[in-house]
């Protein structure tokens, strides 16, 4: 009698490799962590139950031109250069003084170049208002960039005052509510 020798299968069974690798897959998916990167940093207004009411009348509207020309509700037009940020100051301190919760609308013409807005942004960021405690009297003031990231850098923050009340809006909220 014959004995049959036995003879393994030299090939490596492989039908639950993909099942292992999407396991794998899901794995690594769900335990990775998602770094988002950072843009600007705004100070987004806080849920208010009884928000002010604010007429039409009571804001600021700065419209920028695509020519680098600033027209600040019916003033006479500014150029945005090297002295802008004081006439624009200027006209925003008694307003601010009177209301200092008082928008100012930054509205730029779809062709103007994002530089301009980010300049007016700065020089708005760049006012500050201080009120005293009992609320009576107001101090609109400006300070420097520089004044502003070392108040930021010390610990704990010094206060420069609250900022400008700033909004922006977009091409759809214009498109649409725009009068």
């Amino acid at each position: 009698m014959k004995i049959k020798k036995y003879e393994p299968n030299p090939e490596i069974p492989t039908a639950s490799m993909a099942d292992i690798a999407f396991l794998l897959i899901v794995y690594f998916m769900v335990t990775a962590t998602f770094a988002a990167t950072r843009g600007l940093d705004f100070a987004l207004p806080k849920d208010d139950d009884n928000p002010p009411i604010v007429e039409k009348e009571d804001s600021v509207l700065i419209q920028i031109e695509p020519t680098g020309q600033l027209n600040v509700d019916k003033e006479p037009p500014m150029h945005v250069d090297e002295g802008f940020q004081a006439k624009l100051f200027d006209y925003l301190k008694p307003k601010l003084e009177a209301n200092p919760k008082k928008p100012v609308i930054i509205r730029s013409e779809p062709n103007a170049p994002y530089r301009y807005m980010v300049e007016v942004f700065d020089a708005l960021r760049k006012i500050k208002i201080k009120t005293s405690d009992d609320g009576m009297e107001r101090e609109v003031y400006t300070v420097t960039l520089a004044d502003i990231q070392a108040a930021a850098e010390e610990d704990p923050p010094k206060d420069l005052g609250k900022d400008v009340n700033v909004s922006i809006p977009t091409q759809r909220e214009i498109d649409s509510f725009w009068f």
